[in-house]
């Protein structure tokens, strides 16, 4: 009996000792958690219930010289994912970004994607509807943190929009917010120019976000092209900061305090958008009656470098990118032959043709191998001599002038207002006891007109050119530079390429005394305030080593080409054009790989034209180029013209029945047909 009395006390005392226990660790527990820990969990709850959500800051706004606005911000919708808000169950996960993607028209996931995505031009663009990107792979490729949204879809339709706003119970996690569209005004009339704007592409999303200083986020819209690209650190602003209280669908219920967006700056361009518009028209209109499929058009004032017109046909609708392309446009643009999204302007790399002269031209009277009186005598064709039978004139190499008759005895004058290939064939390579510039004096002038390099306008995707050299064919053919070549190069064909803007550029250097100039399209940048933060100043690239006695000899042959030469057709009363045209043989094939040849056997040629007026004090430099257009006195010189006509308030001329004859010439002139 006693025994059991005993036990019972033990047992009591160890259950005593179980309890007293058992509280000690509550206690110790309630300790931890309120007083240890209360902090971390306070941080946890707030993290929960609060967030400190970015502002975008509204993109500045972009005009034309005359303050015509180009482009501007208009209200639209989007709808991103909070991936911290989304239902833990699989299921439950699966169902709400079913109905997201219901409602969007996207992919929930790759099982889901309808065909592949072109590469090429468009790779980085995003693509919406049901082949573009699945929001799986959105949120995957752009989460950086459970509570920070991820942006699956713009410029979402205003009904879609308020319906997922009425089924928020039913989705949690998804958030709609207004934000700014970019509307461009003018469409395809400045799309080379303008540009557009995009998610920041995947493969770029590093070099954006990883530096903290630039303050981008994954889901940012940046300028993907044109000058909202080149002008993306001046317009995008500066992001505000809200401190909201959030429910437990990620909605926002109470704003605790807020930091404003700074706006970003205002961009004027150098481009006057009217001028633009009669360009466009004038080289569509020009390329309908050449057959080209590919046409640019650029003027820019000689004394300060400001780009005035820049077209390049064909074009595109910028507005299409305006909150992700549709995949049919994507398509479409993708595979079109001509290539509307590149800017030929800056990208088309061409041979300039008998365009280029005035560089041999220049080249050849600074180096004294010609001045102003030397005669050259042109008899339709030059008879290069073989080096291994020189004596045979069967093995001769014949190289012919665009005239079959040839033009006579010519001085530069006559040679750059003819267009005589002869005359140049023998200023670049030399013929007999006549010494010639040679490759590479010639490539020394190309070099300081800006060939081989790009202009360095600022706009993405611009082409160096080339100049080609005895080094440059061993390297890419295999074999060594003759003297064939250098007469090749002396008339703008072979292997000489330049883009539309290079040539302008030498036009424009020609036109004003010697001087290089940067091309430049930002006129002025204005704060939200209306402040001017900074204005062009015109850059020179270099100052041509040519003396401005002998510059003065090209223009004078320049205005002759307009006065009586090839370029008549830019003849105008109360305006003195000087200009040179250009006439350039490019290689072609048909389906079978073959080339093809006109009726007489010749290559298919590219028009050129470049110009500038008035004659005395040049305030417009302007380039003409139509792809396969033919001659360019025919073709390219009537564009040029009737801009001129416009940007100078001249009226257009009633033709005459000889003037309207097509390959009609002047009687002053009988064989300027061609240049």
């Amino acid at each position: 009996m006693m025994n059991e009395s005993r036990f019972v006390r033990i047992r009591f005392a160890l259950f005593r000792s179980a309890v007293l226990l058992g509280f000690v660790v509550l206690v110790l527990r309630l300790w931890q958690l309120q007083v240890v820990s209360s902090a971390e969990f306070q941080r946890d709850a707030d993290r929960n219930r609060f967030r400190l959500v970015p502002v975008d800051a509204p993109r500045g706004i972009l005009y034309d010289r005359a303050g015509r606005m180009l482009v501007r911000n208009v209200a639209s919708f989007s709808v991103s994912v909070v991936p911290a808000g989304l239902p833990e169950d699989a299921p439950e996960r699966q169902a709400v970004l079913g109905r997201l993607g219901e409602l969007l028209g996207m992919p929930v996931d790759a099982s889901q994607q309808e065909g592949t995505l072109p590469a090429g031009e468009l790779a980085s663009v995003p693509v919406r509807g049901a082949k573009g990107p699945s929001i799986e792979q959105i949120l995957q490729e752009r989460t950086v943190s459970p509570y920070a949204p991820v942006k699956i879809a713009n410029n979402v339709d205003r009904q879609v929009a308020f319906i997922i706003e009425e089924e928020h119970l039913k989705l949690p996690g998804a958030i709609v917010e207004a934000e700014p569209l970019r509307q461009y005004v003018n469409g395809p009339l400045t799309a080379h120019i303008l540009g557009y704007i995009g998610r920041i592409p995947s493969e770029q999303l590093e070099d954006y976000v990883g530096d903290e200083k630039l303050g981008y986020e994954p889901d940012d819209l940046v300028g993907l092209t044109g000058v909202e690209l080149m002008m993306e650190d001046v317009l995008r602003g500066t992001k505000g900061q809200k401190h909201i209280e959030v429910d437990a669908f990620e909605r926002e219920v109470a704003v605790i305090a807020s930091q404003p967006p700074v706006q970003g700056n205002s961009v004027m361009l150098t481009i006057d958008v009217e001028l633009q518009r009669v360009a466009e028209e004038a080289l569509r209109e020009g390329m309908r009656q050449a057959g080209s499929s590919v046409g640019v058009v650029a003027a820019m004032d000689p004394r300060s470098g400001e780009i005035l017109t820049m077209v390049s046909l064909p074009s595109y609708d910028n507005n299409l990118f305006s909150g992700g392309i549709s995949y049919e446009d994507y398509t479409e643009l993708g595979s079109d032959k001509n290539h509307p999204l590149v800017n030929h302007a800056i990208s088309g790399q061409y041979p300039p043709g008998s365009s280029f002269k005035i560089i041999p031209a220049s080249a050849a009277l600074q180096e004294h191998v010609i001045d102003r009186s030397t005669t050259i005598k042109c008899e339709g064709i030059l008879l290069l001599p073989n080096k291994y039978y020189p004596d045979d004139p069967t093995q001769a190499q014949k190289f012919r002038c665009w005239v079959p008759t040839g033009h006579g005895s010519l001085n530069i004058i006559g040679a750059l207002l003819n267009s005589c290939d002869i005359f140049f064939y023998e200023v670049a390579g030399g013929y007999r006891d006549f010494v010639g510039l040679g490759i590479e004096r010639l490539g020394e002038y190309m070099h300081m007109f800006g060939f081989g390099e790009p202009t360095g306008i600022g706009l993405s995707g611009e082409a160096a050119g080339l100049v080609p050299s005895d080094r440059w064919k061993r390297q890419n053919y295999g074999e060594s530079w003759v003297t064939g070549d250098t007469y090749n190069a002396g008339i703008g064909q072979g292997f000489v390429l330049a883009t539309p803007l290079q040539m302008l550029n030498v036009a424009a250097a020609i036109a004003n005394g010697g001087t290089l100039y940067r091309p430049q399209l930002v006129y002025q940048v204005t704060d939200s305030q209306g402040q001017v933060v900074k204005s062009l100043v015109p850059e020179v690239i270099r100052k041509l080593d040519i003396s401005a006695e002998n510059l003065a000899i090209v223009r004078e042959g320049m205005r002759e080409a307009v006065v009586r030469g090839t370029a008549w057709r830019a003849q105008m009363s109360g305006l003195a054009v000087a200009g040179k045209t250009g006439t350039a043989e490019f290689p072609a094939v048909d389906e079978q790989g073959m080339l093809i040849r006109d009726k007489e056997g010749h290559l298919l040629t590219h028009a050129w034209f470049v110009a500038f007026a008035p004659y005395e004090d040049p305030q417009i430099a302007i380039v003409v180029f139509l792809e396969a257009g033919g001659e360019g006195a025919v073709k390219a010189v009537p564009v040029a013209a009737r801009i001129l006509r416009y940007y100078f308030g001249l009226p257009e001329p009633t033709p005459t029945p000889a003037q309207s004859a097509p390959g009609s010439t002047p009687t002053v002139t009988p064989d300027a047909v061609a240049g």
